[in-house]
This record gives structure tokens, C-alpha cells and sequence, in this order.
């Protein structure tokens, strides 16, 4: 007989190792049968955050003794748990959902723990990124997992930029895929809108697995009008880009978005009467009233601009 199939083995002893074990993200009825033997035969789990994971072991009647190993702590909670695993323990970890170490603690246990010469073994199951990206409707030939874009404005539009211009240099399309805040999904896909252009194709996917799943598809310049029409976006939300070099034709709209801050502002210094010169200071002004951004962005990518050229 094959393994297809077959339930484990609760007979045969659990090997000494750390145990990377995927719970559900929102359906309990996602959690897979290994998961859960796993999580009864374990010495120890290891959660980011025990409450959480505590109801999960509370529906499925599991009592396995929990320690917290989150992002603050997981450095110095790995020395003991790779200890314990060293003298014949088992050891499994989870996040408060998906898979540990995917944008979640995890990862760093992971490393030290192969370092240290202990088994490692992931137990697969739910997967926020890739349920949403293989219902997006977009390309899964070839995608690129980028987790959570910088909190702050500025850093998250530069990230954005590096991103399109990748995709630049790379010609083929591909689809990002990108974690997000409900409180900031407007923002990102505004800085969407401003780097890629209004015609941008993306996939909100918020709600995953839950009552509440829902996908909104559409031009970034759709979906964001669509979920600022609503009183609040509520939910974790997986947002889809498709990737590709930004158009430089068209009606020049575009184009001019994409031309270099410096440019610009040559342009408009240039365009000053000789007996009223503008400085740099009143170029970005009249830039930022012109495009609608605001004139700290203009100046921070202006800076980049000149950064990138020395």
C-alpha cells in the first residue's frame, strides 16, 4: 500500500525534531489530520501568541503543555527549545495562522535549530498568499512573495518604485504578492495607482476562508474607489498585483507620471520668466499642486534620483 491516503500513525513513536506545523487560517476545518497528531504527541508547542492558539487546541481536545516564541522573544526562547529537542524532545511550532516563518515567527527558530544540527520538518497546511493567489485570477506562473511593504509612506512608495522598475528590467510579467493592513489598503493601492498607472490590474482578497471571503478584482484605480465607497475595509487582506512594465504611450498622462522628478522640475524653472525666476523649493510646490502628491514625496524621490546617480 502507498502513503496516498493514509492517516498517521499514532502508534509509531514521534521522531525528536522541530515541527513547523500550518494551522488553519480561518476555518478550523482547514487544519490537516498530521497537524493535529502532531500537535497531540508533541512535548511542547511553541506559539506566537499561547491564548490564540490555545482555543484551537481547546476545539480539538488537544493538552499539550504551550511556551510563547514570538518575535521579541525567539532568539532567546531558541537556545531552550533546541536543548530540549537535542535531548530527544519534540517540539512543534505555530503562528496564530498559516505557516510559521511566512511573514510570522518561525523562521528564525528554523535557522538556528539547522545550525544547531536538529531536524527540522514542516508540516504543510493553510497558506493565506497562496489560497489568494490561486483564485486571483492572475498569473501564477510566476509570482513573488513580498509580505508586508514598509508602514511608512515614504519607504512603501520606494519599495513600490524598486518594484516596478524590476519588473522594468525583467520585460515578462509576474504577480506580487503582498500582506496588507486594512487601515492602510487604500494608501498602498493609492501609491499603487501613482507608480504602475491608473490601469494597474490587482486582487484584493480579504476574509480568507472565513464567513466573509470575499475578492474585489478589478484596475487598482476600480478596486480603490470601490472599497472607499464602503464605511470601513475590515479583515486580513491579501493584496494581488500584476507586475509590469509601466506604459510609456497613451494619451502622455502616463508617461509624464513616469518622467524623473528632476525633470520635472528643470521643466517648470525653465518655463519661469527670466524676471521671475523659481527656485527649487517653488517648483516642487507648483509639481505638487500639479500631480496631486504631496511635495515631502516629491522631494524624498528627488533625493533618491540624485542618490541613484552617484
Amino acid at each position: 500500500m502507498s502513503d496516498a491516503g493514509r492517516k498517521p500513525d499514532s502508534s509509531a513513536p514521534l521522531a525528536a525534531g522541530l515541527y513547523l506545523v500550518a494551522t488553519p487560517i480561518g476555518n478550523l476545518g482547514d487544519i490537516t489530520l498530521r497537524a493535529l497528531d502532531v500537535l497531540r504527541r508533541a512535548d511542547r508547542i511553541a506559539c506566537e501568541d499561547t491564548r490564540q492558539t490555545q482555543k484551537l487546541l481547546n476545539h480539538f481536545e488537544i493538552t499539550t503543555p504551550t511556551v510563547s516564541c514570538h518575535e521579541h522573544n525567539e532568539r532567546e526562547r531558541a537556545a531552550e527549545l533546541i536543548a530540549l529537542i537535542k535531548a530527544g524532545g519534540r517540539i512543534a511550532v505555530v503562528s496564530d495562522a498559516g505557516m510559521p516563518g511566512i511573514s510570522d515567527p518561525g523562521a528564525r527558530l528554523a535557522a538556528l535549530a539547522i545550525a544547531a544540527g536538529v531536524a527540522v520538518i514542516p508540516i504543510p497546511g493553510a497558506n493565506a498568499a497562496l489560497s489568494a493567489l490561486v483564485a486571483s485570477g492572475l498569473s501564477t506562473a510566476e509570482f513573488q512573495f513580498i509580505g508586508f511593504l514598509p508602514e511608512k509612506a515614504g519607504a512603501r512608495r520606494t519599495r513600490l518604485e524598486d518594484l516596478a522598475a524590476e519588473a522594468a528590467r525583467a520585460g515578462g510579467a509576474r504577480t506580487l504578492v503582498i500582506y496588507e493592513a486594512p487601515h492602510r489598503i487604500l494608501e498602498t493601492l493609492t501609491d499603487l495607482e501613482s507608480v504602475w498607472g491608473a490601469a494597474l490590474r490587482v486582487v484584493v482578497a480579504r476574509e480568507l476562508t472565513k464567513i466573509h471571503e470575499e475578492f474585489v478584482r478589478g484596475s487598482v484605480a476600480e478596486v480603490r474607489q470601490e472599497l472607499a465607497a464602503r464605511d470601513r475595509v475590515r479583515g486580513e487582506i491579501v493584496l494581488l498585483v500584476e507586475s509590469i512594465a509601466r506604459s510609456e504611450g497613451g494619451d502622455g498622462t502616463q508617461a509624464s507620471m513616469n518622467e524623473k522628478i528632476s525633470a520635472r522640475i528643470g521643466r517648470i524653472q525653465a518655463e519661469a520668466p527670466a524676471d521671475a525666476p523659481i527656485d527649487e523649493n517653488q517648483a516642487l510646490k507648483r509639481l505638487a499642486r500639479e500631480t496631486g502628491q504631496s511635495k515631502s514625496d516629491l522631494y524624498r524621490e528627488l533625493q533618491r534620483e540624485r542618490a541613484r546617480r552617484h
